[in-house]
């Protein structure tokens, strides 16, 4: 929404009279943090009936049903991102792809509040101008990604044909190429069966920005899952599970929102599972430690396979665990 004028009429069932409450709800290609900014600038405008338009630069300011919104939406300038000596983890390289055992805590690509230290920064520095323009300026090479504190692997493009022959395979998903991708997943509870499939359609929350949720009106999202262990609690009873989940669609937060729309939110994640924290005081001990510890939710993308672009070669690579979660996984397996 660049360089553009957005007329927004006020149609008095936005949960909100707030100006810029009114606006996210209405003009949800704009974030949040970015209609405060362009209300403050004067960029937004406001006509009543028999009143001519006004700037409006208080987004508190209270709207009523029938105001028509006027927002100035300037071309946006982003800047190109930098190389940064940032180490990774790489399992497979050479002249086309590079895969990657991403770390929690790493973000993908620049955006706003992490504008360097992410992914696309080490990138760049490690594979120089053979990343320029693949993916767009701000995204080079990129064509999935995983959230911020989800651990394991990700493939990048380091070229045009590259970058093409992945988009398209992780658009289908595995549906009529050999794709996969599989996730370890430490949940709440533990299911009723040893395998299900998710489909429920995943849309962005209604009323927090920030999150997703199953909804009539999202995508179409397909999650398989395989209960790999079963943990008791110091009581003996079922308390979590481990899951592998593959993914036959790639929705923001997909298997996140999928186990907790199940009622088996991931371990550790504020975001999804919050109401399911007190659960951790039946944890043993070490567990609970091991969960607090944690701090992110418990989910490694352990599996991924695709075919090469250029020798057409189906490559698969497994990672282990990482620390922090082959520690929850141990200490969820004792007796304490």
């Amino acid at each position: 929404m660049n360089d553009q004028r957005v007329d927004v009429t006020v149609q008095g069932d936005e949960g909100s009279n707030r100006l810029d409450r009114v606006l996210a709800v209405r003009t949800p290609a704009l974030s949040r943090s970015r209609l405060k900014a362009l209300i403050l600038a004067g960029q937004v405008t406001i006509a009543r009936a028999n009143q001519n338009a006004a700037a409006v630069r208080d987004p508190a300011y209270h709207v009523n049903a029938g105001d028509t919104i006027t927002i100035d939406v300037p071309p946006a300038a982003p800047a190109e991102p930098e190389g940064e000596d940032i180490a990774l983890d790489i399992v497979f390289e050479d002249e086309d792809i590079i895969v990657i055992n991403k770390p929690k805590g790493l973000v993908v690509h620049p955006a706003a509040g992490h504008e360097t230290g992410t992914l696309v920064n080490a990138l760049i520095a490690h594979c120089g101008a053979s990343l320029s323009g693949i993916g767009g300026v701000r995204r080079p090479g990129i064509v999935h990604r995983l959230d911020k504190d989800t651990t394991g692997l990700m493939v990048v493009a380091k070229n045009d044909a590259a970058h093409a022959s992945l988009t398209a395979q992780f658009a289908d998903h595995g549906r009529t190429n050999e794709m996969r991708r599989g996730y370890k997943a430490f949940a709440w509870g533990v299911p009723n069966r040893p395998r299900g499939t998710i489909e429920a359609p995943i849309d962005r929350h209604p009323h927090a920005r920030e999150k997703m949720a199953v909804r009539e009106s999202g995508r179409e999202a397909v999650t398989h899952w395989t209960v790999l262990e079963e943990f008791a609690d110091r009581m003996g009873r079922p308390v979590a599970s481990l899951l592998e989940c593959q993914l036959e669609t790639g929705r923001t937060h997909q298997i996140r929102v999928h186990l907790a729309h199940i009622q088996h939110p991931l371990m550790g994640d504020a975001v999804y599972g919050p109401h399911f924290k007190t659960k951790a005081s039946s944890l043993g001990p070490l567990s609970k430690t091991a969960l607090e510890a944690l701090d992110r939710q418990a989910l490694h993308a352990y599996l991924l396979a695709l075919e090469h672009p250029r020798s057409g070669e189906i490559l698969e690579w497994t990672a282990e665990l990482p620390g922090d979660l082959a520690v929850l996984r141990n200490h969820l397996a004792l007796t304490e």
